[in-house]
């Protein structure tokens, strides 16, 4: 092609995965980036792995992997790419086909024309309107700097106690951070539960259990913060909420992301329902001559065709990818996402891809989930670790509609295979065919999302009747009459039970032996540690002519209740 002038403003993810593509494609092309912040093309989702020194310089957060700086000089000479940093993009001037900018240094202004623009003009964070945030020792948590500020900080203050408003992605990372350097790590969450708009009730409320009994995490969820209380110095020490108080000597806001979308507003380019910038199938925007990709615009979801925002870095490079391919005349398109999205906090590791139960439920499917628990690998290998999975299916077709999971155990992988199902439009039945591999070292003959998806199919062919916790929490304090048959070891109740008067113990082993001795008259809910044993036991007393039995699903491990019931 001619030669070409192309203009992409934001440097962070997207920004710069278009202009290394786009260089490649189009050798002659006069590529510019501009960008407004001292640092470009960072690693911001490993900015909470360096508050506890996982990531051990500042500057492996923006180096390559051969160890140079991505800097503005990096990409002029490693990729031909003209890189202007603290550069602030101010207005578009399409019919012109010029962008304003101003050197945020020295104040001088210029104008940059183009013939195809790129808006990556990403995300920024919301700061909620609370009295004190300006309090020394309080932090928003959104790019290097801030990262750089909360490390000094720590590292020159006895910071004991930390607060986190906000408990999504980055909120539960930052607090798995903090209380691995032995923080006393409170994090507050307005709404209901953690993780809220990413798990369902039930996988949210397993992991806040896990954190808090394994790292010591508090969580204060459904309250409100109202005010950050300082002392004489001007150093935050107290967070009050609409339903207490909590003592802070550092405090990090991070309840979420909104995408920037003023420059294209103001140059009046289409804005989405969901407040990004709209785009069609190939990054494109209203204007046929500019693009859009990254944390800016909006995408559609590829299970509900609805619109969708959804920041995040993958989706950020894939789309920046497709943006390059179609500049250099490569008809490409991004066709969406699935909302695959996995984090790491503490000792725990967490993932979903594809839709939720409840979120399924409120599109109109008829719903059928599936709960387990089970180890990533042989119990017998010392790595082994485990893992609680959820599969969510529709119920007519068996069509898969999304994963969860948790634990200390490999989780992600089991997140990621579900996610090339729903790719392609797959079924429970797909999962459990696929032919994956085994060895002790890392997975178990049956791998744990075929087991779940299995334990699924039984309950869809009508094989078992299960109960879940939050149900069975519900007829235990409602006092109903049943019995609670729990078939372990005694020396397994014995650390971890639901001590209450319906309980009986009846090991699996004893079980045919002493099946007279289970009430006929009684609906029976079958326990045990993870819900292998109580599925068994459940078979056997319906072919022993019990007709109300039920297994309790995910058994113990599910129990969110107490006493703690420990990975």
């Amino acid at each position: 092609m001619a030669e070409d002038r192309i203009l992409i403003i934001g440097g962070v993810a997207a920004g710069p995965k278009v202009a290394a593509r786009a260089r490649r494609l189009l050798p002659d092309a006069e590529i510019t980036v501009v960008d407004k912040g001292r640092y470009i093309s960072y690693a911001g989702c490993g900015m909470p792995f360096y508050i506890d020194d996982q990531v051990g310089h500042f500057r492996e957060l923006f180096s390559t992997g051969y160890g140079l700086p991505r800097d503005a000089e990096y990409f002029r000479n490693e990729r031909g790419l003209n890189f202007l940093t603290r550069t602030e993009a101010t207005a578009i001037d399409r019919v012109r086909k010029e962008v304003r900018l101003r050197n945020l240094e020295t104040g001088q202004e210029e104008t940059l024309g183009y013939d195809r623009l790129v808006l990556a003009t990403g995300a920024e964070s919301v700061m909620p309107r609370i009295e004190g945030t300006d309090l020394a020792g309080v932090f928003k948590f959104r790019d290097p700097g801030d990262a750089q500020a909360v490390k000094e900080y720590l590292e020159t203050r006895n910071v004991q106690e930390a607060v986190v408003v906000g408990a999504g992605f980055i909120g539960i990372e930052l607090a798995g951070a903090l209380a691995n350097l032995k923080l006393l790590t409170t994090v507050i969450e307005f709404q209901e539960r953690i993780l809220p708009l990413t798990f369902d009730s039930d996988m949210a409320r397993l992991l806040e259990e896990r954190l808090a009994a394994a790292h010591g995490i508090e969580f204060r969820t459904g309250e409100r913060v109202i005010r950050l209380e300082g002392d004489d110095q001007g150093r935050v020490r107290r967070v009050h909420t609409d339903r207490g108080a909590y003592d802070a000597e550092l405090v990090i806001v991070a309840v979420g992301v909104r995408p920037n979308v003023k420059l294209a507003r103001e140059a009046g380019l289409a804005i989405g329902r969901t407040g990004a910038i709209a785009i069609d199938q190939h990054c494109r925007t209203s204007d046929p001559d500019i693009y859009a990709c990254g944390d800016c615009v909006e995408t559609t979801h590829r299970l509900t065709g609805e619109k969708v925002y959804s920041p995040f870095a993958s989706a950020a490079n894939r789309q920046g990818r497709v943006v390059a391919d179609n500049l250099a005349g490569r008809p490409s398109i991004y066709r969406g996402v699935l909302g695959t999205a996995v984090l790491q906090a503490g000792s725990f590791n967490a993932g979903r891809t594809g839709l939720t139960e409840e979120q399924a439920r409120k599109l109109g499917r008829q719903v059928v989930a599936g709960l387990a628990p089970q180890r990533d690998r042989t119990h017998y290998h010392p790595g082994s670790g485990m893992v609680i999975l959820k599969v969510v299916a529709d119920g007519e077709s068996g069509r898969l509609l999304g994963v969860q999971g948790i634990g200390p155990g490999e989780v992600v992988k089991r997140i990621d295979v579900a996610a090339a199902v729903l790719h392609f439009g797959g079924t429970v039945n797909d999962l459990t065919e696929l032919d994956l591999g085994y060895a002790p070292p890392f997975n178990t003959p049956v791998d744990p999302l075929q087991h779940t998806a299995n334990a699924l199919i039984n309950k869809l062919e009508g094989i078992v009747e299960t109960i879940g916790a939050d149900e069975l929490k519900a007829k235990l304090d409602a006092n109903e009459d049943f019995v609670l048959l729990d078939v372990r070891l005694e020396k397994e109740a014995k650390y971890r039970k639901i001590d209450d008067p319906r309980r009986m113990l009846v090991t699996l082993s004893e079980l045919r032996q002493r099946v007279e001795e289970v009430p006929r008259n009684k609906e029976i809910i079958t326990i045990c540690d993870i819900g292998v044993r109580s599925y068994e036991a459940y078979r056997l007393l319906r072919g022993a002519g019990f007709t109300k039995v039920r297994s309790v699903e995910g058994g113990m491990r599910t129990w969110p209740y107490g006493p703690a019931s420990m990975f």
